[in-house]
């Protein structure tokens, strides 16, 4: 396979993981969409409770924009205050991590079509049944199918693409071996997650470069942390022409990732990096 075609295979897997992400996170907020905003209504008033709440339904639905643009829509209405809102978004924040651990367990643990494609058979043929909630959850299992087919084909892809001198210097280049180098790839990972606007998909891709060597365990941190930063573009763009108080919680979101990304900068090298080794054994060096 020669770079182009590696390329193109693997954007292709990358729009099958969006999309599967995205049926799959719809369909959800279709099937409890109501007892959800009703679960948000009632323990907003607590900010440890939000916390969790947002934990909870971020883990569910897989998509912590799609809680914060649910969130900066009910501030927009009146429905929730800012200081309201704030806590659940700390919490969705802590939610979204779920797909990433999802894919580490099951995406590079099992065979993934072994996985997926059942998933993808059993799924679309559940839509056809006359019960709406279960084609509802027919869908979730028809997304979830096609989000790992997508990991899978990316996966395979980026095998490719340790035989070629070209790609691996240009990562190299890429390594977060200083601060200013982990400056510039939390910059790219910020501005790849901007655009594609799932970090959950530039999450899966940084593990997937990682988990076939094209980049080492500091450098997929430093990616991950510029994901973070990213992620929040979608509330920000929700909250165009919303109240001030949905802005002031779109911001706030943004706040809270890139202050949050700020200080770990400080500790990056000595201290967070090691300190996750430590947590998940394994010299992230000796690669």
């Amino acid at each position: 396979m020669n770079g182009f075609s590696i390329g193109i295979t693997i954007f292709g897997g990358l729009g099958l993981f969006l999309f599967g992400m995205k049926i799959m996170s719809e369909s959800l907020q279709q099937a409890a969409g109501d007892r959800l905003k009703g679960i948000l209504w009632k323990v907003s008033n607590n900010r440890i409770k939000g916390v969790f709440t947002g934990l909870f339904i971020t883990s569910i639905i897989q998509s912590s924009s799609a809680t914060t643009v649910m969130l900066v829509s009910f501030v927009s209405a009146g429905l929730l205050t800012l200081q309201q809102s704030i806590g659940i978004i700390f919490g969705a924040n802590i939610g979204t991590t779920v797909t990433g651990w999802l894919v580490a367990l099951i995406g590079f643990k099992v065979k993934i079509t072994a996985v997926a494609l059942p998933c993808i058979g059993i799924g679309f043929f559940i839509r056809f049944v006359s019960n709406e909630k279960v084609r509802y959850y027919g869908e979730v299992l028809l997304g979830f199918g096609v989000l790992f087919f997508g990991l899978d084909i990316m996966s395979n892809a980026v095998k490719d693409l340790r035989n070629s001198e070209a790609i691996l210097n240009m990562m190299t280049r890429f390594s977060a071996v200083d601060i200013p180098s982990t400056l510039i790839v939390v910059a790219i990972g910020t501005i790849v997650t901007m655009i594609v606007q799932s970090s959950s998909a530039t999450v899966a891709m940084t593990m997937t470069l990682a988990v076939n060597g094209l980049i080492d365990f500091p450098t997929a941190c430093a990616f991950i942390l510029g994901e973070n930063i990213g992620t929040t573009i979608t509330a920000n763009i929700a909250a165009i022409g919303a109240s001030t108080e949905a802005k002031q919680a779109a911001r706030a979101h943004f706040l809270f990732n890139a202050l949050g990304v700020l200080w770990i900068m400080l500790i990056f090298h000595k201290f967070f990096v090691p300190f996750v080794d430590w947590i998940v054994p394994g010299n992230p060096y000796s690669d």
